[in-house]
């Protein structure tokens, strides 16, 4: 597997990917693609940092976070439907904890692993075992519940 920076001309892709993600964890959002797209491209453009996992051709996985001076907050982290159970996104967090993230040697910034002196941070719906089950055997601990009361109710 291999793994790149995201950059903005990604975002559409990145969209797409997480409207799959919306519908798949059974969240509530109701945004469209290019509503997605728009949002991903502020992100990315402010305090965002996204990374593309691929196999030979195809992108396999995709992780958004943010990073500030204690915490690594992973807003999104998604792996394809078909390449599900497979191990990509045990490998992909081994990646993101523990192996140098760069860009093209040609590009001037460059970007380090999560740092290990850092929280890590991942919100899952209640309801989405399958995710829950996968963070917890990656490492993950419960943290906090939180509770809504739907408007109108």
């Amino acid at each position: 597997m291999i793994y790149r920076q995201a950059k903005i001309e990604d975002s559409r892709t990145l969209a797409e990917l997480n409207h799959q993600l919306i519908r798949d964890e059974g969240h509530w959002n109701p945004m469209t693609v290019p509503e997605l797209e728009n949002r991903m491209r502020g992100w990315l453009a402010d305090a965002y940092r996204a990374i593309i996992f691929q196999g030979d051709e195809d992108i396999l996985a995709y992780a958004l976070y943010r990073e500030d001076d204690t915490l690594i907050y992973l807003r999104q982290f998604f792996v394809i439907r078909n390449r599900r159970r497979q191990g990509i996104g045990r490998r992909a967090m081994d990646i993101l904890r523990h192996e140098r993230i760069g860009r093209r040697a040609m590009d001037i910034l460059r970007h380090e692993t999560w740092p290990r002196d850092k929280r890590l941070m991942v919100e899952v719906l209640w309801n989405n075992t399958g995710a829950i089950e996968f963070w917890k055997a990656v490492g993950f601990d419960e943290y906090s519940l939180t509770l809504e009361m739907k408007s109108g109710e």
